[in-house]
C-alpha cells in the first residue's frame, strides 16, 4: 500500500514541504532514498524501538521511502515521526484517512516520547500558506508555531498520541496565543536602564543619537570607564519591535534552535555579545550545513563586540559586506543560502596595548609605534563603516558617589521614538530604508543639504583633520539624525559640529 505524508526542511529562514511517499510490498527489505543525510537514515532504529514500545512494529516486508523533491537535503532527525507514522498508515495500523490533512515533524526517543525540532515558525508558516490543516509536532514547540494564526498546531508529548489521534479521533489539545498579548508581553522589560549609569553624559547622548539613526558605534576607553556597561544598555532605548521585525527575528531564532519552552515569539531586539575568539563562519553562519551565524542572530538588534582587537583580522573583515548590503549570502557546492543581517554594531576597545594612552590620571607605558601597532589590527574600511566613533573617560569620584539616578531609558526612548517617526515619514517611498543610517549617496543629496557655511566648516574639519570621503557622508548623516532628534528640518552648524566632534577617533586623527 502507498502513502504519503509531509514533512518539512528548513533552507535558510524558509521551509519546503517534503512529501514522504512510503510503500509496502512483499520481499523483505528497507530503502530509504531522497537524498537524506546519516541522522535521516538513523532513524531506522529510532522508530523501531519507539514503536515497539507502543505496541506497534515495523512490519517484515519490503518497505521503500522516498522523500521528495529527491534533490534537496534531508537533515537532521526532525522526519522521525513524519516516516514512523508513514509506515504504520501503510502497512493499515492506523487510519490513513486524515494523515495528508496535516504536516508533521518530531524527533523521536527509544521510548516513543517527542523531542523538540528546529525551524517549527517557518515551517507552520509554510504549512498555512500550502493549505494544509494542521501541524503536528512535539509539544516543547507549540507555542513558537501557534504564532501562525488559521492552523491548527497540534502539540504531542508522543507518538502514542498521534497513532491515538488518527485511529481513533481522540484528540490531542490544540495550543493557541493571543498574539498581541504575546507579543506585547516582553515588549518593554528591559532588566538594564541608563538610569544606573553615573555620569558620562556625553557618551550617553552618543548612544542617544545611534540609537535614533541605528548608527554602528566604537567606544574606546581605559579598562573600566564603562564601555560595556553603556552598549548593554543600548536596546532599553531602540524602538520596540514591530509585529514584522519580531515574525522575521523569531524565524531566524527558530532555525537556530534559539526558542525557549516557555516563549512563542522574540518581542526585544536581540542582543548579541560573542567571544572574541569566535570563528568567522559562527560570525557570519555557514557550516556543512547553513546555520545562521551571530550576525543574524543579532537582526534587528544589537551585535556587540568587546575588545575589538582581540578579534582575528579575517573575522573582523566578514563584517564589512554585511554592514552594507544588510543580508548576508552563504554558498556552497549544493546550495546559496540567504540570511537577514540588518544590525547596530557597537564595539568596544582599549586606546592602546596597556589600556591607558589619554587616560587623565594614570601615565601609558606604551610607545607611540605599540599605539599605532594596536590600532592598526582594524582597518580602515571597516573603522569607516562605523558612524560614531568617540573616547570615554573614566567618571571621576564624585560622580560614582553620587546617589541621584540618571536620566531613565525610557525617557530617552521616547525621544529616540520621534526621531524614528520623523525618518519613517521621511524615507515612506522607499521599501528598504526605514532609518538615516542606511541612505544611498543620492538620498544624502536630496535629505542632507547644508548651508554654505556647513560646507565651509565641513571643508576646514576634512583638511584639517585628514577625514575621508567616507567619514565625510558619515558625519552628514549624524548630523541629519542629531537634526530629527531636534525635530529640525534643516542641518545646522551645531549639528555639523557635533556630529564631528563624533568622529575624534577616526585613524588620521588617533595619537596627535
Amino acid at each position: 500500500m502507498l502513502v504519503k505524508t509531509y514533512g518539512s526542511a528548513i533552507q535558510g529562514i524558509k521551509a519546503t514541504t517534503i512529501t514522504v511517499e512510503v510503500n509496502i510490498e512483499q520481499g523483505i527489505n528497507f530503502s530509504l532514498v531522497g537524498l537524506p543525510d546519516n541522522a535521516v537514515k538513523e532513524s531506522h532504529e529510532r522508530i523501531s524501538s519507539a514503536l515497539h514500545q507502543c505496541g506497534y512494529k515495523i512490519p517484515g516486508k519490503k518497505i521503500v521511502i522516498n522523500m521528495a523533491p529527491a534533490d534537496i537535503r534531508k537533515e537532521g532527525s526532525s522526519y522521525d515521526l513524519t516516516l514512523a507514522i508513514g509506515i504504520l498508515a501503510a502497512s493499515e495500523q492506523i487510519n490513513a484517512e486524515r494523515i495528508g490533512d496535516y504536516l508533521i515533524m518530531g524527533e523521536l526517543s527509544l521510548d516513543g516520547s517527542l523531542n523538540p525540532v528546529r525551524g517549527a515558525l517557518p515551517i507552520a508558516l509554510q504549512a498555512k500558506k500550502e493549505g494544509f490543516k494542521g501541524f503536528i509536532l512535539p509539544k516543547q514547540n507549540a507555542k513558537e508555531a501557534a504564532f501562525v494564526d488559521g492552523l491548527e498546531i497540534l502539540g504531542a508529548e508522543s507518538i502514542s498520541q498521534v497513532i491515538n489521534f488518527f485511529n481513533s479521533n481522540e484528540t490531542i489539545e490544540q495550543v493557541k496565543i493571543n498574539i498581541e498579548q504575546e507579543f506585547e508581553k516582553d515588549l518593554e522589560n528591559y532588566e538594564l536602564d541608563f538610569a544606573d549609569v553615573k555620569g558620562q553624559e556625553n557618551i550617553k547622548r552618543a548612544m542617544e543619537v545611534a540609537a535614533a539613526g541605528s548608527h554602528n558605534v566604537i567606544l574606546i576607553g581605559a579598562p573600566g570607564s564603562g564601555k560595556t556597561m553603556l552598549a548593554k544598555r543600548l536596546p532599553s532605548i531602540l524602538p520596540p519591535l514591530t509585529l514584522e521585525e519580531s515574525l522575521e527575528t523569531t524565524k531566524i531564532h527558530s532555525v537556530a534552535g534559539k526558542i525557549t519552552d516557555n516563549r512563542s515569539v522574540i518581542s526585544v531586539r536581540p542582543f548579541r555579545s560573542p567571544h572574541h575568539t569566535i570563528s568567522d563562519v559562527a560570525l557570519v553562519g555557514g557550516g556543512a550545513f547553513p546555520q545562521p551565524g551571530e550576525i543574524s542572530l543579532a537582526h534587528n538588534g544589537v551585535l556587540f563586540l568587546d575588545e575589538l582587537p582581540e578579534f582575528k583580522r579575517n573575522v573582523l573583515e566578514v563584517l564589512r559586506q554585511p554592514m552594507e548590503e544588510r543580508i548576508i549570502t552563504i554558498s556552497r557546492a549544493r546550495q546559496t543560502t540567504e540570511y537577514p543581517a540588518s544590525f547596530m554594531l557597537v564595539a568596544a576597545m582599549n586606546p592602546c596595548p596597556c589600556g591607558y594612552y589619554n587616560h587623565p590620571s594614570v601615565d601609558c607605558t606604551c610607545t607611540p609605534s605599540q599605539v599605532n601597532k594596536y590600532m592598526s589590527k582594524i582597518s580602515g574600511p571597516l573603522l569607516d563603516r562605523i558612524d560614531i566613533q568617540i573616547e570615554v573617560v573614566p567618571v571621576p569620584f564624585k560622580d560614582l558617589a553620587e546617589k541621584r539616578s540618571g536620566e531613565p531609558s525610557s525617557v530617552i526612548r521616547e525621544r529616540v521614538l520621534k526621531a524614528r517617526q520623523i525618518q519613517k515619514e521621511r524615507f515612506k517611498s522607499y521599501s528598504d530604508v526605514h532609518c538615516n543610517a542606511q541612505m544611498s549617496k543620492k538620498m544624502m543629496n536630496e535629505f542632507c543639504k547644508i548651508k554654505p557655511e556647513g560646507m565651509e566648516l565641513l571643508k576646514r574639519v576634512m583638511d584639517k583633520l585628514g577625514l575621508s570621503a567616507r567619514a565625510y557622508d558619515r558625519i552628514l548623516k549624524v548630523a541629519r539624525t542629531i537634526a530629527d532628534l531636534e525635530a529640525c528640518p534643516t542641518i545646522e552648524n551645531h549639528h555639523l559640529s557635533e556630529a564631528i566632534t563624533y568622529r575624534s577617533l577616526d585613524r588620521e586623527t588617533w595619537g596627535r
